[in-house]
């Protein structure tokens, strides 16, 4: 089946910037040329392809086509990039799945070493990411290292190292028995979200199994922090984030030696591995120096 490259590139900008007008805007034609592009299309898949908002969203047809459309506009520029004949281009757009905390800690940094790149971030739990790649939604994600994708190469990062901390104030009323079971079943903890399995299983490694303490769910790495701090409740936080309040006093640990690694791989799409040399050798650079970095035995 031959789709008309026009009508992906209207589909593409429409979910990009969430209208018609905007997208006719990006695209140098008038929206009812949009609009019939998009009409065209949906008539030749024979699916509805956007939710037609206001934001205008994708269904699940739809998102995957516009994804088709990103990922041959990268392989063109490559391929002219290669054959010397690119001329200055617009930046190609570039979907990767991450999670928060590496956002927060070390991604951006890698994304900023990357030219000719504009970056769509899916944010997920890294137990969560490799899904997008699955259902071919990304180009490339941060994942747990035990995730590997069929179809995709993979680079281990190193891991994201974690401590349990809690403001002095929260440790004095709520955790002054240390590892008390009953205490910490007691203690307000903090989630990030529904997927986040980090407090549970430390308690059940660190303290005792089966404890379902009260908890706030706080979707957002900094607020984690600050939450911390100012004595919301503990949680498990990005050392890099809270070292300097551990020395500042503003925040404690827990428990002695009871930090967490989670460790992280890098994982791109193997047909788009070649297009994303540059991504992949930032990632990895990057990782390298802000992720703890283990040998492997043997």
């Amino acid at each position: 089946m031959h789709i008309d490259p026009r009508h992906l590139a209207a589909l593409s900008s429409v979910l990009r910037l969430g209208s018609f007008d905007s997208a006719a805007h990006d695209l140098g034609v008038t929206p009812s040329a949009i609009s019939q592009r998009i009409k065209a299309l949906e008539d030749r898949i024979g699916a509805v392809l956007i939710h037609r908002g206001p934001p205008c969203t994708g269904t699940k047809a739809g998102l995957r086509l516009a994804k088709h459309a990103e990922d041959i506009n990268l392989l063109d520029a490559t391929l002219l990039a290669d054959l010397g004949l690119a001329k200055q281009t617009a930046p190609t757009q570039l979907r990767v799945a991450v999670n928060a905390d590496s956002l927060a800690t070390w991604f951006v940094e890698a994304m900023a070493a990357c030219d000719g790149f504009l970056f769509d971030l899916v944010i997920d739990d890294q137990d969560y990411s490799a899904d997008w790649l699955r259902r071919g939604e990304v180009s490339a994600a941060v994942t747990a290292d035990n995730s590997i994708v069929q179809g995709c190469d993979s680079y281990a990062l190193g891991a994201l190292q974690y401590r349990a901390t809690a403001s002095p104030e929260f440790i004095d009323r709520w955790l002054s028995n240390s590892a008390d079971p009953e205490a910490f079943s007691k203690a307000p903890s903090l989630i990030f979200n529904t997927k986040d399995g980090l407090q549970k299983n430390w308690l059940s490694h660190y303290v005792g199994p089966g404890l379902r303490p009260p908890h706030h769910f706080l979707p957002s790495t900094h607020a984690f922090v600050d939450a911390a701090r100012l004595g919301l409740g503990w949680g498990l936080n990005p050392a890099v984030l809270v070292d300097p309040l551990i020395e500042r006093g503003e925040l404690q640990t827990l428990l002695p030696d009871s930090d967490v690694a989670t460790h992280l791989c890098w994982q791109v799409s193997r047909m788009l591995a070649p297009a994303l040399t540059s991504v992949t050798k930032a990632v990895r650079k990057t990782a390298q120096k802000h992720l703890l970095q283990v040998t492997a035995a043997g």
